[in-house]
């Protein structure tokens, strides 16, 4: 079991069996080890003002090495001045960071690979040679463009005329740039924004390639079924508050033990949104494609919400019980999708 001891060292209890003498067990139980665990990326109290806006209020939380982490939150709530901070774009106005346990200097940006703009190429060039200008600016990488094409699935195409690609294929070469040099940590802002589903697709499972790797990923997002399907850590910021931050599977136990999640139906679901969230025992309720979500009260039971929608003159055609989302659990921790 892992935990950290009172100078923030990672620690592991172990308890051991085994034969002495041939003859005699012994059991040496909660034998402590100390493990050299840095975080890739430790956040402490960050806080960022723009005049009398404060986007980001003492944030902190600490990113592990081969995690794909990602930084959830709707449009407006920080996620981008949090990444514009660690990647030095900007500057806090309060609270610091490190990455891999000290201050961050040139070398250490150079195991680092960014993403944080929609992709910016010369549109007259081919991939190729835009990645060959990128690897310049860089001053390294250049004898890896062929297999970062390779990795992006973009040789066949690496003639071709940045203009000619789709969206898909832009973020792609975005992605293929930031691979140049071997970065250990990647740093992506909307990886999948304004693309289509294939496009997303794409997205996706190159991401999931990059983390079997062994890279540590570090995401900003507000799709939130893309941060269930790729990520492992998760941290939810709404407006500049971090409400919570933990493995995925830690962050879906939210409640998990005393909340229902149900989709409902009838002929007229935007009644059936209204009537649904003034019903006692539910705890919040919202509208998704062709039907409304319903978490409630874990004793609040399907049959009372049956119940209590014909009492109130509508009948449903659809009531599924579901497993935890981490879209519900997004809409239980801010109560809300949107900001704007």
């Amino acid at each position: 079991m892992f935990g950290r001891d009172k100078t923030g060292k990672y620690t592991c209890k172990q308890t051991i069996r085994g034969k002495l003498d041939g003859n005699v067990r012994e059991e040496l139980s909660s034998k402590k080890t100390t493990y050299q665990m840095t975080a890739v990326l430790s956040v402490k109290s960050l806080t960022k003002f723009y005049g009398s806006i404060q986007a980001l209020k003492n944030v902190s939380f600490d990113v592990p090495k081969g995690s794909v982490f990602g930084i959830l939150g709707p449009n407006g709530s920080g996620k981008t001045t949090l990444l514009g901070i660690v990647m030095d774009v900007l500057k806090p106005s309060s609270g610091t960071f490190e990455f891999f346990g000290k201050n961050p200097d040139a070398e250490t940006r150079r195991h680092m690979g960014t993403l944080l703009e929609t992709p910016n190429f010369y549109h007259y060039l081919s991939g190729e040679q835009n990645l060959r200008i990128a690897a310049e600016i860089k001053q390294r990488g250049e004898e890896q463009i062929d297999d970062v094409l390779k990795k992006v699935n973009l040789y066949q195409r690496r003639k071709s005329k940045f203009s000619t690609y789709s969206l898909g294929m832009k973020q792609r070469l975005a992605i293929a740039s930031s691979l140049l040099g071997n970065p250990d940590v990647l740093v992506f802002d909307e990886p999948t924004n304004g693309l289509d589903p294939v496009g997303i697709a794409e997205i996706r499972d190159l991401i999931r390639q990059l983390a079997a790797e062994g890279k540590t990923i570090i995401m900003a997002s507000h799709i939130l079924d893309e941060v269930e399907k790729v990520c492992t850590h998760v941290a939810i910021i709404q407006k500049g508050d971090l409400k919570t931050v933990g493995t995925v599977a830690d962050v879906l136990s939210y409640h998990a033990d005393e909340t229902l999640s149900t989709e409902i139906s009838s002929d007229n679901n935007e009644q059936l949104l209204v009537v649904v969230r003034t019903l006692p025992g539910v705890i919040t309720a919202f509208a998704e494609e062709g039907h409304v979500r319903v978490v409630s009260e874990k004793s609040f039971t399907a049959k009372d919400l049956n119940r209590l929608c014909f009492e109130n003159g509508i009948v449903l055609n659809r009531l599924v019980q579901q497993r935890k989302s981490l879209e519900t659990t997004f809409l239980e921790i801010t109560g809300k999708v949107s900001e704007q």
